[in-house]
């Protein structure tokens, strides 16, 4: 895959899971009775009420969307932030690791124990990968080089509406 490519997908896929992650936020907010409702409507039976349930829940709430922020931010430049990447590269392949095993020790149901650890293990080797390919562009050498001072030049143009110089 071009160089080019492969940073439209990393900045693609970072900005797609810390989008969706960033709306953790909106949980902080949701009213008990509603994750009660929840609870139940995944078979997960009766909601405990105790203050430290609602207290985790929305604490974990408030990480995921603070995790989901700085991914966005290292959006903006997977290039510059490369080391970033590789952070949560190795975070999200962590992470899906410990999940699943949480969700298989708890006696999560078998759509949970899917649907959360391996796609997050999933994105994290992906990340990983594209982000092999992120080194400066001028580490790159020959075509890329090429490739990506073209690519500049054209993006440059395009924002201020002047042709590319050389």
């Amino acid at each position: 895959m071009a160089y080019r490519s492969r940073m439209r997908l990393l900045t693609l896929l970072l900005r797609l899971s810390g989008g969706i992650v960033s709306t953790a936020f909106l949980a902080i907010l949701l009213p008990v009775e509603w994750m009660a409702a929840t609870h139940g409507w995944l078979g997960l039976g009766e909601f405990p009420r105790a203050p430290i349930v609602e207290y985790l829940a929305r604490s974990v709430a408030a990480l995921y969307g603070f995790h989901g922020v700085l991914v966005l931010l290292v959006s903006t430049d997977p290039v510059r932030y490369r080391s970033f990447v590789w952070y949560v590269a190795f975070v999200n392949v962590a992470f899906g690791l410990i999940v699943l095993a949480i969700d298989i020790h708890a006696g999560m149901p078998l759509f949970w124990t899917i649907a959360e650890g391996p796609p997050v293990i999933g994105l994290g080797i992906v990340l990983a990968a594209l982000n092999r390919g992120a080194r400066p562009p001028h580490a790159a050498g020959g075509a890329e080089w090429m490739e990506h001072q073209s690519s500049m030049s054209e993006e440059r143009s395009r924002a201020t509406g002047r042709p590319s110089v050389g």
